[in-house]
């Protein structure tokens, strides 16, 4: 008798914890979002690549090798592997991958149908690349498509994160 008392009461316990879990879940992820729409519209920010999908070939994960595309409102600086037909050598063979640093470049940034931003990027300053699309997601997860003018287009899935610190190898 004792216990069907004690049946609604733990019923409304559950479903309290439950809507504070669900809110702090939702809070959260608003604070995320806030946090990527302050990076976008400060450009200020860092593109992590997590796998890259080549022309032709298979779909490869990179994700932990410090690949990135680091935007701010006066560079890009591009560090991305390249996997693809290309239909020129590049000079310099340890240059292999898409890596440069632009200081010269047109950057447009539009809302997106679905919510997020689509940006274009043109390097006005570099030889090879000629344009770069990237778009983000409200809670950070990117997709990047790289037009080339001696290679194949080639497109990489990562996310947008805060700037840090740190030096290449």
């Amino acid at each position: 008798m004792k216990l069907l008392k004690l049946i609604p009461v733990l019923l409304l316990f559950l479903t309290a914890g439950a809507n504070v879990s669900a809110q702090t879940k939702a809070n959260a992820k608003q604070a995320r979002a806030n946090k990527i729409k302050q990076l976008i519209s400060d450009r200020n920010y860092v593109f992590q690549a997590q796998s890259v999908f080549p022309m032709n070939g298979r779909t490869r994960q990179i994700g932990g090798e410090g690949y990135d595309l680091s935007v701010s409102k006066d560079t890009v600086n591009a560090y991305l592997p390249y996997f693809g037909r290309a239909y020129a050598a590049p000079i310099d063979p340890t240059k292999g991958g898409i890596q440069f640093i632009s200081k010269d470049f047109e950057y447009t940034e539009q809302s997106g149908k679905k919510g997020g931003w689509e940006i274009t990027i043109k390097p006005k300053d570099v030889r090879d690349v000629q344009q770069m699309y990237l778009t983000v997601s409200d809670d950070g997860y990117a997709s990047l498509q790289v037009t080339n003018t001696n290679r194949q287009p080639i497109s990489f899935n990562g996310i947008v994160t805060e700037k840090s610190i740190r030096k290449r190898k």
